[in-house]
């Protein structure tokens, strides 16, 4: 597995010459928000579609 300095050196190549600091900072932002998510599947912590309609149910119903 990469590090995460290689991870960054590999997601900054993908960027656009003309990139942000705010682009970069999105961009590591969401990388990290899904490396979470795959560890968090990886443990279990999932909620199935019926719990997340119940709890949005609420929201949506306004």
């Amino acid at each position: 597995m990469a590090t995460a300095k290689e991870e960054i050196r590999r997601m900054l190549d993908t960027l656009p010459d003309d990139a942000s600091w705010e682009d970069v900072q999105y961009s590591i932002y969401v990388r990290e928000r899904v490396e979470r998510g795959r560890r968090e599947a990886d443990q279990g912590k999932l909620i199935d579609q019926d719990e997340i309609e119940l709890r949005m149910k609420p929201w949506l119903d306004e």
